[in-house]
């Protein structure tokens, strides 16, 4: 199982697109699904027995895709790289991809790369498909990439270097910043490609402060993170939590923006037992002895 994983919130099409990627995405598929049961659809506001979340591998990377109601919409300030190996693939993804979608960077040949292009498709998440340098090093199939934007603009150099040092078994990669051949106003110093693991995930960050962004950070997209005990969830939530109203059932925002679900590894096990999942909802930091305690009371 993956340590961190992407979480997407729709508002109520989690099942039609985890769908749709699985069938898009090659060696793809739905794993599971759960349903809003009386306590989390009371704390929602959902309908009782309808689709909560629905968990999927992509390439073998696993994704969960929530049902959450209008409160958040996915927007490109987080994306994913697809990383294919020809342009014929660039070129297969792209059209199914962008079917009913919207460009953001038109498909064709950029100095980064022979086949590129950046697209968000007609469910709100962004894609940037691309041919990968044969000759640099291995990455995953999907590698979120986070722009930092607004007043956070001008930070993924320090944005990595913070993840780096809180996340345990990370790494800094590559750092590839703005040259005056780009043809952008960026300042210098900013990164226009940079990406680093984190617990063996990988992820991307960019800077973008020349152009104007009706977006920003949010919940849409955030990063869940397993973890073995609650020691491990304490460390996690000290370090990373700067939002005090963004904690509520394990989540928290960095001060960055970015959203991270902080969870004990068998949470889905955890909220099985009656009465786990109303004493969840009345959580910030996960508390996994008061879980279990709910459960027992139940």
């Amino acid at each position: 199982m993956q340590k961190i994983s992407p979480f997407l919130w729709f508002d109520d099409q989690a099942e039609e697109a985890a769908k749709f990627y699985a069938s898009v995405f090659k060696n793809s598929k739905v794993i599971s699904t759960t349903r809003y049961d009386e306590a989390s659809a009371n704390a929602s506001g959902r309908p009782k027995g309808s689709v909560m979340t629905v968990s999927f591998e992509l390439s073998g990377q696993e994704f969960t895709a929530l049902n959450g109601g209008p409160a958040f919409h996915i927007n490109p300030s987080i994306s994913f790289f697809v990383n294919c190996e020809s342009g014929e693939e660039v070129d297969e993804y792209w059209q199914k991809v962008s079917d009913g979608g919207k460009v953001l960077m038109s498909l064709d040949k950029y100095p980064f790369s022979e086949r590129y292009g950046w697209v968000q498709d007609k469910y709100g998440v962004s894609w940037q498909i691309t041919k990968t340098n044969p000759d640099g090093n291995k990455r995953p199939k999907f590698t979120p990439s986070i722009m930092f934007i607004h007043e956070n603009a001008g930070k993924a150099k320090e944005a990595m270097e913070f993840y780096v040092s809180v996340f345990k078994d990370a790494y800094a990669g590559n750092v590839f910043p703005y040259e005056p051949a780009d043809n952008v106003a960026e300042p210098a110093g900013n990164v226009a490609y940079e990406d680093f693991e984190l617990l063996g995930e990988w992820f991307a960050a960019m800077d973008s402060s020349s152009a104007e962004h009706d977006f920003d950070l949010n919940e849409a997209v955030s990063f869940v993170v397993r973890c073995d005990d609650q020691a491990e969830i304490d460390y996690y939530w000290e370090k990373l939590s700067a939002v005090p109203g963004s904690e509520q059932c394990g989540w928290l925002k960095d001060k960055y923006g970015v959203s991270w679900q902080v969870v004990p590894e068998n949470i889905q096990e955890l909220i099985q037992m009656p009465g786990a999942t109303g004493a969840l909802m009345h959580m910030k930091k996960i508390d996994i002895e008061a879980l279990k305690q709910a459960g027992k009371e139940q």
